[in-house]
C-alpha cells in the first residue's frame, strides 16, 4: 500500500451565466485512490486552460459531452507518473492526457501519452505538440486545404492555435500570411517573431478597411478563431474558391440572453455563394488517428528550430477560476498554461 495523498480537485459546482465566476466551481480535496490493473498514478504539474472549457461548461448538445454538475472540470494537464499498473507506463515517466483540472489523478493508461521532455519542455506538450498544434496543423492543412500561393488570414494570431496557423501556412507554401491580434505588442510579436508577413491590430483599428489594406486583392483560407465582427470582415473579402476554416468562436462564448441565442450571425454569408466559397467547422479530435503524423512533422521542425512557440505560465493551482478568464479578456500571451504547485 503506498502512502496517502491529498488530491485537490475543481468541480463544477454550477453552469454559468456569461464569463464563468469562482462561485460556479467547488474546490474539494479528497484522498488518490490506488491505481487498479490497466491504470496509472500520475502527479499533474501543468493544467492546459483552453477556450473550448467555456463549451463544455454548457448543457446543451455539443460535439462532446457537458461537465457534469459535481464532476471534476475536463482540461488536458501533463505530469509525472507516480506508480504505474500498465506494462508501458513506469514511475518517472512524464505522460499527457485528458487529466482534468486536479493535483492528481487515476488515469487509464491507454488514454495517457508518454512524451520526451528531452525534445521540449513539459508544457511545450500542453501547445505546439498538444492538441492546439494538432488543430493548428489539420484545420490549416486538411479543413483550410492550403495550396501553394494562398493567401491566408488568420484571427487570434499570437494565441496557441492561430501563432502556429501561421507558420505552418508558410512553411507549405502561402504567398502571404496576415495575422489579427490585440494591441501593439501582439502585434510586433505576430510580424517580427512569428514572421507573419502583415498584422491587424482588431483592438485599434476598423477592421473592414484594415483587411482590405492587408490582403488587398482576397483572402484564399481564413482561419477563424474568435467569430463575430471579424468573421463578417473575413467574409466580405474572399477570393474566389476561397476556404473559412472554424475552429473557434470566442467573442461569443459567454453571449447572454434567450434561450437557443447563440450570439452574433454573420452578415456577410452571401459572400460564400458569390465566390463558390466553402465554409467548416471542425474538431481536432475528429482526427485522432493521424496524430502520429501531425506530431512527427511538428517535432521536427520544433527540433530544428523553426517553430517558435510561447507559453503563457501561471503559477498556482487555487488560481485557476480566475486564470481561466484571462482567455476571455486577452490578458493571455501564447498559450495559457496553469502550473501545479507541490
Amino acid at each position: 500500500m503506498s502512502q496517502t495523498i491529498d488530491n485537490r480537485q475543481f468541480r463544477l459546482a454550477r453552469r454559468p451565466k456569461g464569463l464563468p465566476e469562482r462561485d460556479d466551481f467547488d474546490l474539494v480535496t479528497e484522498p488518490l485512490a490506488e491505481a487498479k490493473d490497466g491504470e496509472v498514478r500520475v502527479a499533474i504539474d501543468y493544467i492546459s486552460l483552453d477556450p473550448a472549457m467555456r463549451g463544455w461548461m454548457n448543457a446543451g448538445k455539443s460535439y462532446i459531452k457537458p461537465v457534469g454538475i459535481g464532476e471534476v472540470m475536463r482540461a488536458g494537464a501533463a505530469g509525472t507518473v507516480i506508480d504505474s499498473k500498465h506494462p508501458d507506463f513506469a514511475a518517472g515517466d512524464k505522460v499527457s492526457g485528458n487529466l482534468g483540472v486536479q493535483t492528481h489523478a487515476v488515469f487509464p493508461g491507454d488514454e495517457l501519452r508518454k512524451v520526451d521532455t528531452s525534445l521540449a519542455d513539459l508544457p511545450v506538450y500542453l501547445g505546439a505538440l498538444g492538441m492546439p498544434g494538432m488543430t493548428a496543423y489539420f484545420g490549416t492543412l486538411d479543413v483550410g486545404q492550403l495550396a501553394e500561393g494562398d493567401v491566408v488570414l488568420v484571427s487570434a494570431a499570437s494565441g496557441a492555435v492561430g501563432a502556429l496557423v501561421g507558420q505552418i501556412a508558410k512553411k507549405k507554401g502561402a504567398s502571404r500570411v496576415v495575422g489579427i491580434a490585440g494591441g501593439p505588442e501582439k502585434c510586433r510579436y505576430v510580424v517580427d517573431e512569428l514572421g507573419f508577413d502583415g498584422v491587424i491590430d482588431y483592438k485599434n483599428e476598423e477592421i473592414n478597411d484594415a483587411v482590405r489594406r492587408e490582403c488587398p486583392d482576397g483572402i484564399d483560407l481564413y482561419f477563424d478563431n474568435v467569430g463575430g465582427e471579424i468573421l463578417d470582415a473575413a467574409l466580405a473579402n474572399l477570393r474566389l474558391h476561397a476556404r473559412v476554416a472554424i475552429c473557434g468562436a470566442i467573442s461569443q462564448y459567454n453571449v447572454t440572453g434567450n434561450v437557443g441565442d447563440t450570439g452574433y450571425a454573420p452578415r456577410n454569408y452571401l459572400s460564400l455563394l458569390i465566390n463558390r466559397a466553402r465554409m467548416e467547422g471542425f474538431i481536432v479530435f475528429d482526427f485522432a488517428d493521424r496524430y502520429p503524423e501531425a506530431a512527427r512533422e511538428m517535432a521536427a521542425w520544433l527540433s530544428a528550430g523553426e517553430l517558435k512557440h510561447r507559453e503563457d505560465i501561471v503559477e498556482g493551482f487555487d488560481t485557476f477560476p480566475d486564470t481561466l478568464l484571462k482567455l476571455f479578456t486577452g490578458e493571455n500571451f501564447g498559450k495559457l498554461v496553469l502550473a501545479v504547485e507541490r
